[in-house]
């Protein structure tokens, strides 16, 4: 590929490294996030460390068949962050791309533009296939990746590397030559706003904060019961299922959500949608409430703002619950928002030391939410 040394787009400039810009190199590539983040960064990151990727690293990455832009402000031509392309295939035409920010820079979307302005200049010179591989808990890497119009492809295993966890899972996000211009679609947009209210209950997102009320509520027997297998989870299994709400939210998995008092601003319960057919626009929904807040149609609230945002800006076609038969509580909160039985499926479920449960479905479509 012929690559120019300078790129202007979408209010960036991508050009080679230079002496001076050292100091943002290090104000870079020292901070925690960066550290955290990107693989193989000395630790701590000095002077000496800039002035070797300025002068041997990043000249080595063009020479090797990719690229390293430093990302500058094209009015007074200030380093902002970087931008490259490594890991080449050329039998697929293949390359994976990779960016930091300096702190300063971030929240302005200037990731996304040196992402969007690095990537239309090599499928212009001739690049098939562009990858972006991301942590699974780094939800901004992956809000930058589906704003720069790549798409979730898949989680791939063992792919990452680093010197506190050793080897991990990547998030693996596509962009090819022929993919339309502008953001990915999503499965599951954010909530209007960042959150669904009526004014007495509130729905948010989850956040990593949240893990030590999820364990407390979903290690209640009487939770535990109503979930299949019937097993509690731990503690460490309900703090990665927090740290990765955002993850699963922005591939398109799940959508976890924390049910507030408008009120007092203490947290009820939670509740979740997932899609069970994407093809046919079907999604499941499942909640559950702590003790001191049942029996007040909280329950029936958050289930209610749910469905009115996966029928409307989400897109759903037909929501489906699935409940324990003796769950009777469960059964007439779905029926207060609309849902109607359709069905025992006997032995549908795994339960405990090999044993089945029955599921006893409910479905609800958008004309009939109440």
């Amino acid at each position: 590929m012929n690559l120019r040394p300078v790129v202007e787009a979408h209010g960036v400039r991508l050009r080679p490294f230079r002496a001076q810009d050292s100091a943002d190199v290090v104000d870079g590539c020292a901070d925690p996030l960066t550290q955290r983040f990107v693989s193989n960064l000395p630790t701590p990151y000095t002077e000496t460390d800039a002035r070797w990727w300025i002068d041997v690293g990043a000249p080595a990455a063009w020479t090797g068949g990719g690229t390293a832009y430093a990302v500058a402000d094209p009015a007074t031509d200030r380093l902002l962050g970087a931008v490259g392309l490594n890991n080449p295939v050329p039998a697929r035409g293949q390359l994976e791309i990779g960016y930091w920010m300096r702190p300063a820079a971030r929240g302005r979307g200037l990731a996304t533009a040196a992402t969007r302005a690095l990537s239309e200049h090599a499928f212009a010179a001739g690049a098939a296939r562009l990858e972006l591989l991301t942590e699974p808990e780094n939800g901004p890497s992956q809000r930058v990746a589906l704003a720069a119009g790549f798409r979730y492809e898949g989680l791939r295993r063992s792919a990452g590397a680093s010197r506190d966890t050793g080897r991990h899972d990547l998030l693996a996000w596509v962009r090819v030559a022929g993919d339309p211009p502008g953001p990915a679609a999503r499965l599951l947009p954010d909530l209007p706003g960042g959150v669904l209210t009526d004014e007495v209950v509130a729905l948010r997102p989850l956040a990593p904060d949240d893990a030590a009320l999820m364990y407390r509520l979903h290690s209640r027997p009487e939770v535990v019961a109503n979930q299949a297998p019937p097993v509690p989870p731990t503690h460490e299994a309900m703090e990665r299922r927090c740290r990765l709400a955002q993850s699963g939210w922005l591939t398109g998995e799940i959508a976890r959500l924390m049910i507030t008092d408008v009120a007092s601003g203490e947290p009820v319960g939670s509740c979740g949608l997932s899609y069970t057919d994407v093809a046919a626009g079907e999604a499941s929904v499942g909640y559950a409430l702590l003790p001191d807040w049942r029996g007040r149609g909280y329950a029936t609230r958050a289930v209610r703002l749910l469905a009115g945002w996966a029928f409307g800006s989400a897109g759903i076609a037909r929501l489906s619950a699935g409940t324990v038969p003796d769950n009777t509580a469960s059964h007439r909160v779905l029926e207060r928002v609309g849902f109607q039985r359709e069905g025992l499926q006997r032995g549908r479920l795994p339960g405990l030391a090999g044993a089945r449960l029955d599921d006893l479905t409910f479905a609800l479509l958008p004309a009939g939410i109440r």
